[in-house]
């Protein structure tokens, strides 16, 4: 069977025109090689998706990626810029130096088994890979392997590079390894994303800081001696109002939203501590940080007001993404000659199930097996992430690969239980092939490289200074994930 499909492979190229053209014969043996290994890095993202560990508590899936690129003979830094399942891997030596970013953190409340309707986990895990970021990690770690495999053996010049990056949700794992320098070398970085579809698309984000405002007042009795009391819900209260009020005053595009996370135990007992948490969005970092120093300022007023004290804490904070089309001509080039995912009749029913759970008019499971067009878009995308201050420093590019059925949305019971499916350890194959080829494009031609810098430097101007949303505060290792 393993020569039967090995000759299938080499009679598709050969004999399709269109894939001779565009690939080579070291091209099609990393195909063939991730192909051979496939089952290895599916029960490695399998384990993970059980471990589904929370921001910067992720030490056993770190640790079992760690471990596949310390046998593959890669070199490590653990517990770098301070996080302890942060990591760098590195193999070669000298230019270009070539990163490639992996995530391996789950998030909270969404516990799910790999079926196509909602039942949680019998184990109790309340945490769950809603992101598909179990299939991102170890989608890059098998890309990495293969193209050091490459390098290894055609004594290719450069250094190739993976930065483990824990707790993007909510804890900005990158934004303190870009703070601490480990990009400052780096010539390029790449990475891929779980999604609903096979594409690359040259757009932008949401840049975002989080915050946490705490009041402190006086406890007394609410009935016998009100007097005598400072209500902390009401410095929290007054703030909200008047951040509220704030809204017809600020840009358009800008998102604020908020959650009281601790309003006091008991109407009889005036709160003495009180907490809100807000989040801020702008497609532009500087408008998101004219939005906190405002919010601050509120802050301040309602303590004052409310004869209460305020401090606050920085949960988190990243830029929004300098895409780089240069970059994403190379990898969607190479995502067409990989193609998309086809399901076996098993994988067909699943999708089919999952896709009665959510709006999915005009969608059907075929579509996972497309590329779509390469797209170029003014609007950025309505998220966020930590990678968009890596975007500042070094230029970035990224796709998407189809882990989860048509129109399946993120964070959702749904992408948990496709992530855990064959599916989506299929379109994390996808992913791994096309990283793993644009790597080799990029040691095999540094004119891209050049390009591609070039083109970071005029989206950012000539008077970029980096200065983090999350400024100098340390990372908050015990709720990171939890926010």
């Amino acid at each position: 069977m393993k020569k039967l499909f090995i000759y299938s492979i080499y009679f598709l190229f050969i004999f399709s025109p269109v894939l001779a053209q565009k690939i080579s014969n070291d091209k099609k043996s990393i195909i063939v090689a991730l192909d051979e290994k496939k089952s290895f890095y599916h029960n490695t993202a399998l384990t993970i998706w059980k471990h589904a560990e929370l921001g910067y508590q992720e030490y056993k899936s770190s640790q079992l990626l760690q471990d596949i690129l310390k046998n593959e003979g890669f070199t490590l830094e653990v517990g770098v810029a301070g996080l302890p399942t942060a990591f760098i891997a590195s193999y070669g030596s000298e230019k270009p130096v070539i990163s490639m970013l992996a995530e391996f953190d789950a998030l909270p409340g969404v516990s799910q088994e790999a079926v196509p309707f909602r039942k949680e986990r019998v184990d109790g895990n309340q945490s769950g890979h809603a992101c598909g970021h179990h299939l991102f990690g170890t989608g890059i770690v098998s890309a990495a392997v293969e193209v050091k495999n490459w390098m290894k053996n055609n004594k290719v010049k450069g250094t190739l590079r993976i930065h483990g990056t824990p707790a993007e949700e909510g804890g900005s794992g990158k934004v303190y390894m870009v703070r601490e320098g480990l990009f400052d070398d780096v010539d390029i970085s790449m990475y891929w994303h779980a999604g609903n579809q096979n594409s690359v698309r040259v757009t932008s984000n949401l840049a975002i800081a989080s915050v946490k405002y705490r009041f402190k007042g006086i406890s007394t009795h609410a009935a016998g001696a009100p007097e005598r009391g400072r209500s902390a819900l009401d410095g929290v209260e007054v703030m909200n109002y008047m951040m509220n009020m704030m809204r017809e005053h600020i840009p358009s595009d800008s998102r604020m939203h908020y959650v009281i996370t601790k309003g006091g135990e008991a109407p009889n007992v005036v709160p003495a501590n009180a907490e809100v948490y807000y989040f801020f969005r702008h497609p532009d970092m500087r408008v998101v940080k004219d939005l906190l120093g405002r919010s601050i300022v509120a802050a301040e007023g309602a303590a004052m007001g409310t004869g209460t004290s305020m401090n606050y804490e920085m949960t988190g904070g990243s830029f929004n993404i300098l895409p780089n089309r240069i970059l994403s001509e190379v990898v969607h080039a190479n995502l067409k000659i990989v193609g998309g995912v086809d399901y076996t009749e098993e994988e067909y029913i699943f999708a089919k199930k999952l896709m009665t759970t959510f709006n999915s008019e005009g969608l059907t499971p075929e579509m996972a097996a497309s590329v779509k067009p390469f797209s170029i878009s003014e609007i950025p995308g309505n998220y966020s992430t930590d990678a968009g201050d890596v975007s500042w420093i070094v230029p970035l590019v990224s796709m998407s690969a189809a882990t989860w059925p048509p129109g399946t949305p993120g964070h959702s019971w749904q992408a948990v239980a496709a992530g855990g499916n064959s599916m989506g350890f299929k379109g994390m194959m996808v992913a791994a092939k096309t990283m793993a080829m644009t790597a080799m494009d990029l040691f095999e031609n540094p004119t891209i490289i050049d390009k591609a810098k070039l083109e970071l430097y005029q989206r950012r101007g000539s008077d970029f200074k980096y200065e983090p949303i999350i400024g100098n505060r340390t990372p908050a290792l015990d709720y990171a994930g939890k926010h």
